[in-house]
């Protein structure tokens, strides 16, 4: 990428010669043809250096022009997945020879920096009408609402596995200190099924499901658990129960016996496990 040419001393100098007999910034850029910007830029740098002439600059001149980080962000907004070794040969096009490391720091200097990509359901366009339907018509409920809302679902919390990977500051005399190291076990396993449910006003009943959850099996700890939950937290009469789209939780039966207990439940659009709190308090969990 070309860099802005630079102004000859002989211009600096007429710019300088200009302002001292009285012409302002803006007369002085329309007779040389020059940004009023630039023009103020020189005059203040002679007014406080008293000289035109080019100062030291600490360090080595940065290699990518303002143009070329232009082209670096605009590309990494267009496609995310752009890695460093692309922009190198976008740049090298265009003119402009470096290397990925002055690619990192370009890119840091802009707030970019590399991170993992989040994992998301699948969403087909089916779901992304049913998710935007939910939101507008949920859009203007007041906070009273969302407060009468006993949020439920089941997750899985491996104890040996990758859910229990995390991040370690220590020297390299230490790295297999207990505190510092992960206990595996083979085949993955130590692993446990849970079922919870909470709400505004606190947590409610937390129950390991010990066999595989059928439809029987879930409207039974609804019976034990969800109930004295909503006892527990003193919900306000006609409270809200949610959960997903589960076969089990919307089986004939289920809803059936959901009915009889005249609960009412919150219609939720499929692939949204992102849209329920209780993703976080089982974050909090697991951690």
């Amino acid at each position: 990428m070309a860099k802005t040419k630079e102004l000859s001393k002989d211009t600096r100098n007429k710019i300088v010669d200009l302002h001292q007999v009285g012409k302002t910034e803006s007369a002085i850029g329309k007779q040389l043809g020059l940004k009023k910007s630039t023009v103020g830029a020189i005059i203040r740098k002679w007014k406080t250096y008293k000289t035109t002439d080019n100062l030291p600059r600490s360090g080595a001149p940065r290699k990518i022009s303002p143009r070329g980080v232009k082209m670096i962000t605009r590309t990494v907004s267009k496609n995310p997945r752009t890695t460093r070794g692309d922009l190198v040969n976008d740049l090298q096009r265009a003119g402009t020879k470096v290397t990925k490391p002055t690619i990192s720091n370009t890119l840091r200097r802009q707030g970019l920096k590399s991170c993992r990509a989040r994992r998301v359901p699948l969403l087909k366009p089916v779901h992304v009408q049913a998710r935007l339907k939910f939101a507008r018509e949920h859009l203007d409920d007041p906070d009273e609402d969302w407060e009468n809302v006993i949020w439920s679902d089941e997750t899985k919390i491996e104890l040996f596995g990758k859910n229990s990977a995390f991040f370690v500051l220590q020297t390299r005399r230490v790295e297999l200190h207990p505190k510092n190291t992960i206990p595996t076990v083979k085949h993955r396993g130590g692993n446990i099924m849970l079922w919870g449910c909470f709400s505004a006003k606190g947590p409610g009943r937390l129950i390991r499901v010990k066999e595989r959850m059928n439809g029987a099996m879930y409207r039974e700890i609804l019976s034990e658990k969800l109930l004295p939950s909503a006892r527990a937290l003193k919900m306000k009469r006609g409270w809200v129960f949610q959960h997903d789209n589960d076969p089990k939780h919307t089986a004939r039966a289920t809803k059936e016996w959901l009915r009889k207990k005249h609960f009412k439940v919150l219609e939720w659009p499929s692939q949204s496990p992102d849209l329920n709190p209780i993703e976080n308090l089982w974050r909090e969990l697991k951690v």
